[in-house]
């Protein structure tokens, strides 16, 4: 098992990811509540017979974090500086999360990239820039060859980031992941490292 380095910290202009804390649970909640009809057609549920059991905020993030120092995941949350970008990045508010998940290395070395954000902050461009970061770390850091986004048919706003970031569509998983009580469709964007040149933050430029 690949042991990579955590925590990490990345910022571009005014967004920045950081870890996912313990201590994010009352910022990370009340982002939750803003957001719950703006989200919930997108968000992950468990299908019936599942037996993983509620848990804490906090058991989630300790549980996430040792998941990440043993290279399976990178659980960030995006902070917003704003338009000015003052103020000491630690108190920059958390305005949506960035997962990268399932981290295979071996033959393989892809992951698969998920994402969501505040309603409140869409359309400032703080979701590229975040996936932005994301995969550019995990192609030239972690050395992974392959970032993969699943992305529901219908989700205009996402569907918008692939494109912006130029990730190539290979075609639809019926019935792919469980999303919002149900087995829902989804389309498969992919980039592999050959095709991003000097990296994902760069097209933004």
């Amino acid at each position: 098992m690949a042991i990579v380095r955590w925590p990490v910290e990345l910022r571009h202009g005014q967004v920045a990811l950081r870890p996912l804390r313990a201590g994010d649970g009352t910022e990370w909640a009340a982002a939750r509540q803003r957001n719950v009809s703006w989200l919930r057609p997108w968000d992950a549920t468990q299908p019936p017979g599942a037996d993983e059991g509620a848990r804490t905020f906090r058991a989630m993030a300790r549980d996430w974090n040792r998941q990440a120092r043993y290279g399976r995941m990178l659980p960030f949350v995006i902070t917003y500086g704003g338009a000015a970008g003052v103020g000491p990045r630690s108190k920059w508010p958390l305005v949506g999360q960035l997962t990268v998940s399932g981290i295979t290395y071996g033959s393989a070395r892809w992951a698969n990239l998920g994402y969501w954000v505040d309603e409140q902050y869409a359309g400032r461009g703080i979701v590229p820039t975040a996936v932005a970061m994301a995969a550019d770390h995990c192609w030239f850091t972690l050395g992974l060859h392959r970032i993969e986004v699943a992305i529901r048919p219908e989700n205009k706003a996402s569907l918008r980031v692939v494109e912006k970031l130029g990730f190539r569509y290979e075609g639809e998983r019926p019935r792919f992941l469980h999303i919002d009580g149900d087995w829902r469709d989804h389309r498969i964007f992919a980039l592999n490292v050959e095709e991003v040149g000097p990296g994902l933050v760069a097209r933004l430029r």
